[in-house]
């Protein structure tokens, strides 16, 4: 019996749809636990051409020069699916966990590189400038730490708003953040709302400062897409982004009790359809059906940081996990190349993208820890061992 035909978990509920035991039914189920809005794919679906490598026996050098293989990487990583594209053929399709080509996942942090780039075409078009403060355009954020925080530096993870993505401590504000959204049971007194809940968030060191990753900050950007568009986030991002990348399944997002979209990780998509935006920023914004959907500036931007990123990115907490790495309009860098981005999610979900090696590598998983080193490390090499082979 596949998953998408499992009867819901015994016993399935807010305070446990993240149980490690329950990862996998959750993330392909998260339209049966909350209220989701669609994301419609409404322009033509990508011609992708199936053209199977065998990499599975291939060799992969990990960290501390122990080798593995493609195959033994995927089975300790808790693969549910995983697709490699070359250009707009598919070198390899492996669907686990009774997954399908038309199973939605959800891509956790994976959506902060939807949501940046659906703010992109707004920048892109004059609506709104990277310079301006996020208060000029969000009257209730006016009197929160994110009043006075520019656009680039939201972007960027760069703001100085106190907060903690510690997501084993349940008293971290991200930890709030899932109440908030209906993703956990709601605190006494706290937040009913994701724009509540932004509301209340303070500062406590100058914006512009090192790189410290927190969710909250794509939350704002997913809430400047409607003030500046004066639209839902889910009709924009079908019009200017999933309509034009070759997706051939509606996507979509989870939404809190006054309907607004969890921005920061609640997207749905299927394997092929995140595939195809990856192979979008691969390809400079245009996507494989030929449309141009982002600008080549804003692409080549993110590939080439900002003049100071490496820097920031190596003075925060997070400088330690990609030496050499950067981080720019929440895409990652896992070294000082600047051909291969990163698109990440707690739990496993991963968007490899190669420039130079012409590769997309995307990945669903469900590790039972939120944020598991190893397994992302070694995710990220064997990803890398193919890029090399394909350069071969």
């Amino acid at each position: 019996m596949s998953i998408e035909n499992t009867p819901r978990p015994e016993g399935l509920d807010l305070s446990s749809w993240q149980e490690p035991e329950n990862l996998r039914w959750s993330f392909q189920h998260m339209d049966s636990l909350f209220p989701v809005r669609a994301i419609g794919a409404r322009g033509p679906a990508a011609e992708l051409v199936t053209d199977p490598m065998d990499v599975h026996k291939l060799p992969v050098a990990m960290p501390g020069g122990v080798s593995s293989t493609v195959t033994d990487i995927l089975d300790a990583t808790d693969t549910d699916a995983w697709l490699l594209l070359h250009g707009n053929r598919i070198l390899a399709e492996e669907y686990r966990a009774g997954m399908s080509a038309s199973s939605p996942h959800l891509l956790m942090s994976v959506s902060k590189s939807l949501v940046s780039s659906v703010l992109s075409t707004l920048v892109d078009d004059g609506r709104v400038g990277l310079g301006q403060r996020i208060g000029e355009w969000i009257p209730a954020l006016r009197g929160s730490g994110y009043g006075d925080a520019t656009v680039r530096q939201v972007l960027d993870m760069r703001s100085g708003v106190r907060f903690s993505e510690d997501y084993l401590d349940p008293q971290s504000e991200v930890r709030g953040l899932d109440a908030a959204v209906g993703w956990a049971p709601p605190l006494p007194g706290g937040p009913g709302t994701l724009r509540e809940f932004l509301a209340g968030l303070e500062a406590d060191r100058p914006h512009g400062g090192y790189f410290q990753y927190r969710s909250c900050e794509t939350d704002v950007l997913g809430w400047l897409c409607e003030a500046v568009s004066g639209r839902p986030f889910p009709e924009l991002a079908s019009e200017v982004l999933w309509s034009r990348v070759g997706s051939a399944h509606d996507a979509y997002i989870t939404a809190d009790a006054a309907g607004q979209g969890m921005f920061d990780g609640g997207i749905c998509a299927t394997l092929r359809d995140l595939a195809c935006f990856g192979a979008m920023i691969r390809d400079g914004g245009r996507s494989l059906t030929g449309e141009r959907v982002l600008s080549e500036e804003w692409v080549q931007d993110i590939f080439e940081g900002g003049e100071d990123a490496a820097e920031a990115f190596a003075a925060g907490p997070e400088g330690a996990s990609f030496p050499g790495g950067r981080y720019r309009s929440q895409f990652w860098f896992p070294s000082e190349r600047q051909d291969v981005a990163l698109c990440l999610g707690i739990h496993g979900q991963m968007v490899y993208i190669d420039r130079s090696a012409g590769l997309v590598g995307v990945k669903f998983s469900s590790t039972a820890l939120p944020v598991d080193p190893g397994k992302g490390q070694s995710t990220v090499a064997l990803f890398e061992a193919i890029a090399r082979e394909l350069d071969g």
